[in-house]
């Protein structure tokens, strides 16, 4: 069982399949960083990574199956293995990158004319990229129809996932050899910058499922009104699991609308908002099964023409959360912190850097994919086109975030900016998310002294404003 993306034991169709065989069953796990292989984690994710794979290891030991861990161009090490332990046959999750897509097919056509079977099965998404076509042949390019075709393919119910498969025959063997993970120094050591992530986060399906259950218990009811507060308890922040596949979205698809069933349909609104996330996840990787360069190529071609400004010290003010704009360096300094932030914190300053800044948004999306641990390879690119205006579905125009209205509509009491943003938590709520447009005795009176204790906005939101609809207006020249 080659894992890839599905780093649990449940709902795991490939696991399932391979211990049905009755036969000893082997799990290997590659880290492929290739230049020619799919896109390797950024270091927040390959943090992650390594506590995904020692809680893997635990499970798998619980079912008899040994983890072998390798290092190398994914192809070249599955096949040395299977030669290694005279395998029959393997299966594994599918992937949707272009990259990887092109590696299983040709891993897939050789081991076949060796004699070696292998099986695939969906495992990561709802609905898989190529499932669904538009009434004209081709795929979908705007979100709510595919939303709707892809709930219609479903016929309306949410598929109930598999338990963990029994134990696996013993291994009788001598084991091939492994790699130590703690060798491919996938946690950082000097400096140590995971501390925060540490606090954050746990790792394994175990804890995954627990966090669910503590979301559908404490953050679900209230959901499709309240997912947008940047301090509240709406949020499932299982983004990190699911990117690892240490819980699959038919488990959370499954639990949410079972939790919804025994509310008496009380909750039917909030379980379909919360579905529609799971979808447009899956419409960000069918988005990038059809469009491959979606990381690299505006999806829309008259972008090409969006002035963008080079700005090194604009770029570094944002990185590190000192804009002087509130919202925005709180959501960037908790991305610091933990690997992770509100998904309405990172529309904020997405449209803060391309908006605002003028940014290229793949410098942003790059700086997102090294500190998230959540980092996808289909939802980042995505969600940075949409929030810039040059990806699929987007309405650029209505999307120039105001970071002021933006923080006193997610984040009324302050809350937020207070816990990431100390030293302006004197100031009182009116004036926490503009504080230069504090009377200069309040702003004494808090401790705060802009330009010094906090900087001064980088930017003068109207006339960023202004410059950003001038650059639009030239994607629309473009296209005429």
């Amino acid at each position: 069982m080659w894992f890839r993306n599905d780093l649990r034991t449940s709902d795991n169709l490939g696991l399932s399949a391979a211990v049905a065989t009755g036969l000893p069953v082997r799990a290997l796990y590659v880290l492929d960083d290739a230049d020619s292989g799919p896109r390797p984690p950024g270091a927040a994710a390959r943090w992650k990574l390594h506590g995904a794979l020692t809680a893997l290891e635990a499970r798998l030991a619980d079912l008899n199956i040994p983890l072998i861990l390798r290092r190398g161009g994914g192809a070249e090490t599955v096949g040395r293995v299977i030669h290694e332990l005279d395998a029959r046959c393997v299966f594994w999750s599918r992937r949707y990158e272009p990259a990887a897509v092109a590696i299983d097919r040709s891993l897939k056509a050789a081991l076949a004319a060796s004699g070696v079977d292998v099986k695939s099965y969906p495992g990561s998404l709802l609905i898989e990229p190529f499932a669904l076509t538009t009434g004209s042949g081709g795929y979908y390019k705007v979100f709510t129809p595919f939303c709707k075709a892809a709930r219609e393919a479903a016929g309306g119910h949410a598929a109930q996932p598999l338990p963990p498969p029994p134990p696996a025959p013993a291994w009788t063997l001598p084991p091939p050899a492994s790699d130590d993970l703690n060798d491919w120094d996938l946690l950082p050591a000097r400096p140590d910058w995971a501390g925060g992530l540490r606090e954050a986060w746990d790792h394994g399906e175990v804890a995954a499922q627990s966090r669910l259950r503590a979301f559908l218990d404490d953050g679900f009811a209230g959901y499709a009104g309240g997912r947008n507060q940047l301090n509240g308890r709406f949020g499932s922040a299982l983004s990190p699991a699911l990117r690892f596949g240490e819980i699959s979205p038919r488990q959370l698809q499954f639990a949410a609308a079972a939790h919804a069933g025994q509310a008496g349909g009380a909750l039917d609104s909030d379980f379909e908002c919360f579905e529609r996330e799971l979808y447009w996840r899956d419409f960000c990787n069918h988005l990038l099964f059809h469009a491959p360069d979606l990381a690299g190529k505006n999806f829309q071609s008259r972008f090409d023409a969006f002035p963008w400004r080079a700005s090194k010290a604009d770029f570094a003010a944002w990185r590190r959360g000192r804009t002087g704009y509130p919202i925005v360096d709180a959501a960037m300094r908790q991305l610091w912190t933990t690997g992770w932030m509100h998904n309405r914190a990172r529309m904020i300053t997405a449209s803060f850097l391309t908006k605002h800044l003028a940014i290229d948004w793949r410098q942003g999306e790059a700086w997102f994919w090294d500190t998230l641990v959540d980092a996808d390879v289909a939802s980042n690119p995505a969600n940075w086109q949409w929030t810039a205006g040059s990806g699929a579905d987007a309405a650029p125009y209505f999307r120039i975030f105001n970071p002021m209205t933006q923080g006193e509509k997610f984040d009324a009491d302050g809350a937020y900016v207070r816990r990431w943003v100390p030293e302006l938590a004197g100031l009182p709520d009116r004036h926490i998310h503009a504080p230069w447009t504090a009377p200069a005795a309040v702003l004494e009176a808090a401790g705060v002294t802009l330009g010094v204790t906090y900087p001064e906005p980088i930017v003068d939101h109207k006339a960023a404003r202004a410059r950003a609809l001038a650059g639009f207006a030239a994607t629309r020249d473009a296209s005429d």
